[in-house]
């Protein structure tokens, strides 16, 4: 009887060897956007670049797993939902984790719809593009950068002084539709602003060119999109102000609910990153204007705030 309790206990032994085995070498599945610089960028025949993809290996070094990156293509328009394509890719097992996620409470909700369809991603089928995936709820890890709107001044504007919204009166200002700048400036001290703002089609006219080419004077973006543009065209004619919008949203991953273990091994992997400073310098080395999280980790109601400003 010992004998037989002795095989056993070694049996029970290998295979948890062989199961932690298999786990090490199954590789850590993350979804990032192709073309969202200097986060994320990936581009036929040029090597894979951006603040996310030096994260990620950084994350799967921690974990002692391999990489691999689900590349997936998200359109800026005003039909598009960051949450429902990243539930989408996750609920389908294209990935594990999505990376780049703005973390904000109306952002991690359960989606009102059960299904939604896949964003187009790398090695996506016609069927694939046609199909309806089952959601699942979606978890977030801790932040690892904080992303600001920001005012970005054309050429006939620069020096102007910005250090709030209502700085902003007398410029031609430019926005892009259905955007969270435009509620900003729309909103602002009751429409102050309202007959100086000309809008834009998100994902068809080029708004930083735009303001470049002094078609305008200013503009509230996104602070990586500026740094985007200004890797791109290192001879801009755009400046930064220097003013951020004091609402902003932290970046982070974002998993499923049901897999809670991976989200407390990716914490604890930026937790010891973090520490040792490698996340800011992986933001450097990206050309990212680096921001460390701010408090609170996951934004509230961000219109209701906006509103009430």
């Amino acid at each position: 009887m010992r004998t037989w309790r002795a095989v056993w206990s070694v049996a029970a032994i290998l295979a948890a060897a062989a199961t932690a085995a298999r786990a090490a070498d199954d590789p850590l599945r993350i979804c990032l956007d192709e073309d969202r610089p200097p986060l994320s960028v990936h581009h036929k025949g040029k090597p894979d670049s951006g603040f996310d993809v030096r994260l990620a290996q950084a994350i799967a070094d921690q974990l002692g797993r391999p990489l691999t990156i689900q590349w997936f293509e998200s359109k800026l328009d005003e039909d598009s939902s960051p949450q429902l394509e990243a539930n989408a890719l996750l609920s389908d097992g294209r990935c594990s984790l999505v990376g780049g996620y703005a973390l904000t409470r109306d952002s991690l909700v359960k989606p009102g719809m059960t299904t939604a369809r896949l964003p187009d991603f790398a090695g996506a089928t016609r069927d694939d593009r046609r199909r309806r995936v089952a959601l699942g709820v979606l978890a977030p890890s801790q932040p690892y950068v904080y992303s600001p709107m920001t005012v970005v001044l054309g050429p006939k504007a620069q020096g102007r002084k910005i250090g709030d919204i209502g700085d902003l009166a007398g410029l031609r200002l430019v926005i892009e539709s259905g955007s969270l700048g435009d509620a900003i400036l729309m909103t602002f001290d009751k429409g102050r602003l309202i007959d100086n703002v000309t809008h834009l089609v998100p994902g068809r006219d080029d708004i930083l060119g735009a303001l470049a080419r002094g078609d305008y004077d200013a503009t509230l973006i996104d602070l990586g999109r500026f740094d985007a543009h200004r890797a791109a065209h290192p001879d801009t004619a755009i400046t930064a102000s220097g003013y951020y919008y004091p609402i902003g949203a932290n970046r982070g991953y974002v998993g499923l609910a049901s897999d809670p273990a991976l989200i407390d091994a990716v914490n604890k992997a930026l937790s010891g990153l973090a520490a040792e400073g490698k996340i800011a310098e992986f933001g450097r080395q990206a050309g990212l204007t680096y921001l460390p999280p701010r408090e609170p980790a996951i934004l509230g109601d961000v219109w209701m705030k906006i509103i009430q400003r």
